[in-house]
């Protein structure tokens, strides 16, 4: 269990949102920011590719800061395979845990080279296949690239969705598995991006921000922090 996961008191049992709930949840949601989108910055599906490789246990911002070097020098298979190992880790080095991304990177461009011409797949099995992917990973690059609903549970949304009773599960497989079958077809696309960007901005670990809360009302979660709303 990750200390995120250590720090999420989950709606109580019995607790979760109704089906009406959860639907004006993402109505409001969707209110807010109608086209969501990564905040992992990104022109190609070799990019975005490779900048979800890089962001493990590493922030958005980070990553970006690093791929804003890298990306004019290389951003295709065949260039960052030119580069090397070693010249990788130059434009990566302030990431965490950036020899083993390097290495990764380089392996997946590899066989991004000799099996896709270069090409990103588009199935979940090959991209799960590449170093340095797992299913996380293999869901952004689905849903945010290639317009598949799923749905990347990272610890923003294993926060939120065990929080307000939106979709509890011990473990971000249990999560995901329920977020497929409780979120309306309608906001399938755009859930993952609207559950993190509320994870990370409002319904944050160690202080929730409650108070400005759009779906406060629809909350589960027992221990909300205290405050007026703002008026309007």
């Amino acid at each position: 269990m990750s200390a995120d996961q250590a720090k999420t008191r989950p709606a109580r049992r019995g607790r979760t949102m109704t089906r009406a709930e959860i639907r004006e949840m993402f109505v409001r949601l969707r209110d807010l920011d109608p086209d969501p989108t990564t905040e992992l910055e990104y022109r190609t599906p070799f990019e975005l590719l490779v900048a979800v490789i890089l962001s493990a246990q590493a922030t958005d911002v980070g990553v970006n800061k690093a791929t804003r070097r890298l990306y004019p020098v290389a951003n295709t298979p065949q260039a960052i395979l030119d580069l090397g190992e070693d010249g990788l880790k130059r434009y990566i080095s302030t990431i965490g845990l950036f020899n083993a991304k390097a290495k990764n990177v380089i392996a997946a461009c590899r066989i991004l080279v000799d099996r896709y011409g270069g090409e990103v797949p588009r199935t979940r099995a090959e991209l799960e296949a590449l170093p340095g992917v797992g299913r996380k990973t293999a869901n952004v690059v689905l849903n945010t690239v290639f317009g598949e609903p799923t749905i990347a549970v990272d610890t923003h949304i294993f926060r939120v969705a065990n929080r307000t009773g939106l979709a509890p599960g011990k473990d971000v497989r249990a999560v995901e598995d329920r977020l497929l079958q409780v979120v309306p077809e309608e906001f399938l696309l755009g859930a993952h991006h609207w559950l993190i960007l509320h994870g990370r901005y409002v319904c944050k670990a160690r202080k929730p921000d409650c108070p400005v809360c759009v779906i406060r009302d629809l909350c589960r979660y027992p221990d909300k922090t205290p405050g007026t709303p703002p008026q309007p």
